[in-house]
C-alpha cells in the first residue's frame, strides 16, 4: 500500500510539472524582438487614404519603444530581407512569407493588421503573431469616431499598449 502511495505522489508532481512547462507565458519575454509591418488599408475606397497604414505602423512601433521592454525589427532590415528573397511588396499579402521574413530577421514576434475609414470613423485591428508558429497570441480592435488624425494615431497607441 505503501508503495502505490509514493507512484502515485511521483506521478502527481510529474504531471504538475509538466503542465508548468507546457503553457504559455503570461506576457512577452523581456528582450523579445518585434517586427511590426505597415497597416494594411481595408477601406471600401482603398487608397483615399495611402500613407495612413505606414503613420499608424509608426505610432505602434513608438508605443513599443517607449515602453522600452522589447526590441523593434527597424523596417529596413524588413525590407533587405524582402530584397534578399527576391519577393515584391505584393507577396506581403501572404501570411506565411511574413512569417518566413520575421524568422530571417531575428523577430520572435509580429505585429499585423489593418484599418478601415468609413464616414470619417476609422477602425482598427492589431494581431501579435508568433513568428515561429504562426499562432496569434492576442488580437485587438479600436475604433476612434472622429475625422481627427490626432485621435486616430491616439488610437494606434492605445491599441499596442493593450497588446503588449
Amino acid at each position: 500500500m505503501f508503495w502505490r502511495a509514493k507512484i502515485l505522489f511521483f506521478l502527481w508532481v510529474g504531471i504538475l510539472c509538466f503542465s508548468s512547462c507546457a503553457g504559455p507565458p503570461s506576457r512577452l519575454e523581456p528582450g523579445a524582438a518585434i517586427a511590426v509591418w505597415n497597416m494594411e488599408d481595408l477601406s471600401p475606397s482603398a487608397g483615399s487614404q495611402s500613407d495612413l497604414g505606414e503613420l499608424l505602423s509608426d505610432q505602434i512601433i513608438e508605443t513599443i519603444k517607449k515602453n522600452g521592454t522589447y526590441i523593434v525589427v527597424e523596417r529596413k532590415r524588413l525590407v533587405l530581407a524582402l530584397e534578399e528573397l527576391r519577393l515584391g511588396t505584393t507577396s506581403l499579402v501572404d501570411e506565411a512569407t511574413r512569417l518566413r521574413l520575421g524568422k530571417i530577421v531575428g523577430a520572435r514576434w509580429m505585429i499585423v493588421g489593418g484599418y478601415m475609414v468609413v464616414a470619417g470613423e476609422m477602425r482598427l485591428d492589431l494581431r501579435l503573431v508568433e513568428v515561429e508558429t504562426g499562432k496569434v497570441r492576442k488580437a485587438v480592435q479600436k475604433t476612434a469616431a472622429s475625422s481627427d488624425f490626432t485621435e486616430w494615431m491616439a488610437t494606434a497607441r492605445s491599441a499596442a499598449e493593450e497588446l503588449l
